[in-house]
């Protein structure tokens, strides 16, 4: 089903993928007697009101992390749940998403043009804290909290073991970002990262925030062999800049984010924020 701002795909039985102006993406997760909306996209049009055109569930959300393009939405909601280490992230400057869709539209090709009125506005609202182990449960289908501090401090996973699926947000991907103010150490990282492959034997893919395709759990493995390598300084250290930062890229990419090796995993990071302090 499409909309000028949405489009959804069914990915799995009782799960639905939205795909935003900006190519994010958030996952509606339905059971028997509730649902979970796994993030909430960039904040353009009305994501509540094109959910209830999916179902008629009451809908509970949860973020992965508290980024713009994964939180935007909220403020359609009454209430969200996310770790408490990335509630501030929530209110980030409005200019952010604003940029962000714009930029996704060029990209897109799209002939699309936004009004003010189209953006959702940002606004106190009701968080409720979230942690490792917590368990979502929509009757028959339980979603379970996983936490990977790493891109953000409080990034989480949202495992579905029954169908053997995670929703990974940003906390793993082919452009693992660890240079921001906010993000831990690669040292840090890598113990979530140890933590989180213990999982592994539930799950078969993990669906994150910005491709429509499943990534295999073997990421988890690349991502902590890279960042051993950054910690004994032999990775690539790929001078780069994104988001206008300098950073770091442990393996050496093409101009679509593809290692040269022919793995998937990648992380961008600064050389001050290697090892705990």
């Amino acid at each position: 089903m499409d909309s000028k701002f949405f489009t959804a795909v069914e990915i799995a039985p009782q799960t639905t993928a939205i795909i935003g102006l900006g190519n994010e993406l958030c996952y509606l997760v339905e059971g028997k007697t509730k649902a979970l909306l796994i993030d909430t996209l960039l904040g353009v049009g009305n994501l509540r009101a094109f959910c209830r055109e999916l179902t008629d569930l009451p809908i509970t959300v949860v973020n992965t992390h508290g980024h713009a393009d994964h939180t935007g939405g909220n403020f359609d909601f009454d209430e969200c749940y996310i770790h408490p280490n990335d509630i501030f992230l929530i209110y980030e400057p409005e200019k952010l998403r604003v940029e962000y869709v714009k930029n996704g539209i060029r990209k897109s090709g799209k002939n699309i043009v936004l009004m003010e009125s189209d953006f959702t506005v940002a606004k106190p609202m009701k968080t409720l804290p979230v942690y490792d182990g917590f368990v979502f449960e929509l009757g028959d289908r339980n979603i379970e909290v996983i936490t990977v501090p790493g891109h953000t401090c409080g990034s989480i996973v949202l495992l579905d073991r029954d169908n053997r699926i995670v929703f990974s947000g940003d906390a793993c991907n082919s452009n693992t970002l660890l240079f921001l103010s906010h993000s831990t150490s690669i040292e840090e990282y890598r113990e979530s990262l140890e933590r989180f492959k213990l999982f592994q034997p539930f799950f078969d893919v993990m669906w994150g925030g910005h491709a429509l395709r499943p990534v295999l759990g073997v990421i988890i493995d690349e991502a902590i062999e890279l960042c051993g390598e950054i910690l004994a300084g032999t990775d690539d250290a790929e001078e780069s800049e994104h988001l206008g930062r300098p950073c770091f890229y442990g393996k050496k990419r093409d101009a679509d984010f593809k290692r040269q090796d022919g793995k998937i995993a990648n992380i961008a990071y600064d050389k001050r924020k290697i090892n705990k302090k």
